[in-house]
């Protein structure tokens, strides 16, 4: 059983595409043993809770240094012993010890095609406005391995999805989840639990 630990900052729409792929069958030998949030007032919280899911908040102005915080939040996640860390919307810079002590096993999903608009400041509605700025005609998702930098580790699956004429960042950012975000998070989470993904050096392989 591939024990997971999901850590959100908002709505948790990609959260609950895992939720029913548990609950449907679609990917086997998965639980999601805790959800960590970096606000109180994050609604996937409420999903997690609905779905009877363990939650945990850690938010940085809680803490009276970064230190502290990234103590707090290392804690919350080695109490849960996660097999996979997976970053479904989380809005917060994982702290080097998290990612050396859960090397390839920290996974996040990225509203476009790495490289493209993404890195630091690339997040939410502004990757979907970046993509209508410079025109281009497939945008898409990606999942990929979490390293020290930002947006930069092993790339583990990619769905192209096309941009319309009169696509605005809202149109966009919600065909991009539901077309590929909540398509691929789950079947990357399918693939690590069925042990099909193998990381040699900054390229992924994907196991027959």
């Amino acid at each position: 059983m591939l024990r997971l630990a999901v850590c959100v900052s908002g709505g948790g729409t990609n959260l609950q595409a895992l939720i029913d792929a548990i609950e449907a069958g679609v990917i086997n030998n998965v639980r999601i043993v805790r959800v960590i949030s970096s606000r109180h007032d994050a609604a996937a919280l409420e999903r997690a809770a609905k779905a009877g899911i363990e939650t945990r908040v850690v938010f940085r102005g809680d803490y009276s240094g970064k230190d502290s915080f990234e103590e707090a939040l290392k804690e919350a996640l080695d109490e849960a012993e996660p097999d996979l860390i997976v970053l479904a919307g989380y809005l917060t810079v994982i702290p080097a010890s998290v990612v050396d002590a859960y090397r390839n096993r920290i996974i996040n999903i990225h509203p476009a095609l790495i490289p493209s608009f993404c890195g630091k400041g690339c997040y939410g509605l502004k990757v979907h406005e970046e993509a209508l700025k410079r025109g281009v005609k497939v945008t898409g998702a990606t999942v990929h391995f979490v390293d020290e930098g930002c947006d930069s580790g092993p790339i583990i699956m990619q769905k192209a999805v096309a941009v319309q004429d009169d696509d605005t960042p809202e149109t966009l950012q919600k065909r991009v989840m539901e077309e590929a975000e909540w398509v691929i998070l789950p079947k990357t989470v399918g693939l690590i639990a069925e042990n099909r993904v193998e990381v040699h050096g900054d390229r992924v392989r994907i196991l027959s």
